[in-house]
């Protein structure tokens, strides 16, 4: 009988858990839309300095690999940061580079579909995504983020939203926008 308690308290709890916003955003289940590749340094400097990234500022980094641009905004900026993936070996190593380094205070690392997050507070987003897929997430950036956010996106343009600035990074593309006042 005790045995049988037990079982039955431990069910109940793990069926409370998925109600919960984090553990519904931990169960994003869809495959990524891009393999993996880490944005150079270099080329995460200059994302966050075009944006003029400060201690007010909070970064989304949407497909955030291995965290590596939060996890600058935080350390070299003092921002707080957001890092969302779908991937759940990207989650693991962008958690472990937040651990390692010693920004846990700043930086949150969320398991999700960037499509279906709440990005509302982003007053930075950085981006890494192929063209059809910044199109695609346009209208959720237009819709949820506040005029004046600054969007920066590593390669890839958007295409007729033209950017407002355009840098070469040692031949990689920066592009640079701002919500608009609605």
């Amino acid at each position: 009988m005790r045995r049988l308690m037990t079982v039955l308290t431990l069910a109940s709890v793990l069926v409370a858990v998925p109600l919960g916003a984090a553990a519904q955003e931990a169960t994003a289940t869809r495959r990524p839309d891009v393999i993996y590749v880490p944005t150079p340094e270099e080329v995460v400097e200059a994302m966050l300095q075009v944006a003029k990234v400060t201690k007010a500022d909070v970064v989304y980094d949407l497909g955030t690999g291995d965290g590596r641009i939060p996890v600058t905004a935080a350390k070299k900026y003092g921002a707080r940061g957001v890092g969302i993936d779908i991937d759940p070996q990207r989650i693991k190593d962008a958690n472990e580079n937040v651990q390692r380094s010693g920004v846990g205070d700043k930086v949150r690392i969320i398991q999700a579909d960037l499509f279906e997050a709440n990005i509302s507070e982003a007053t930075v987003v950085t981006l890494y995504l192929l063209p059809s897929l910044n199109q695609k997430l346009m209208p959720k950036l237009m819709k949820e983020l506040k005029p004046g956010t600054r969007i920066v996106s590593h390669a890839f343009d958007m295409g007729e939203w033209k950017p407002e600035q355009e840098l070469d990074v040692n031949g990689r593309k920066v592009y640079y926008w701002t919500i608009p006042k609605k």
